[in-house]
């Protein structure tokens, strides 16, 4: 599951570009959502990892989770707490109901640095989230298989 956050339109766009290259070429299938922010990233995921139950199946939908966004700095406080709540919120989520997520909220103190770690030619952190989830799925297939 990616979660995306468009905020940022063009950062989002590499992300989420580089972050569908890096699944194709693993022969992964995914679905795609969108939020309004960094900060509704990990609600999402929570959304999207609870168990079928109602469906009679007692299995996640999911098997790892990729979370796209970037808080830029401003001159507000804002930007410390979104990062720091999103980060938080993300590693919540990953301890307490064992969720493999792939963390690509980019927090940069400008526009361009947030351009260079989104594009797939350069830094390529959308690609780097899914190279994490797709590493902490095999450690879990060695661990429990």
């Amino acid at each position: 599951m990616i979660v995306v956050s468009p905020y940022y339109n063009e950062v989002a766009e590499g992300l989420l570009s580089g972050a569908k290259a890096a699944l194709d070429a693993a022969h992964v299938t995914y679905e795609t959502f969108e939020v309004a922010g960094a900060f509704e990233i990990s609600a999402a995921i929570k959304l999207g990892s609870q168990r079928e139950e109602k469906r009679g199946t007692d299995h996640r939908k999911f098997d790892g989770y990729i979370a796209l966004g970037c808080v830029i700095r401003g001159e507000t406080a804002h930007y410390d707490i979104v990062c720091n709540e999103s980060a938080r919120g993300l590693t919540q989520l990953a301890l307490e109901y064992d969720l493999i997520i792939g963390n690509a909220i980019l927090t940069c103190d400008t526009h361009e640095q947030a351009m260079i770690r989104a594009n797939p030619a350069q830094k390529n952190k959308g690609g780097d989230a899914v190279a994490a989830v797709l590493s902490l799925l095999n450690l879990k297939r060695a661990l429990y298989s």
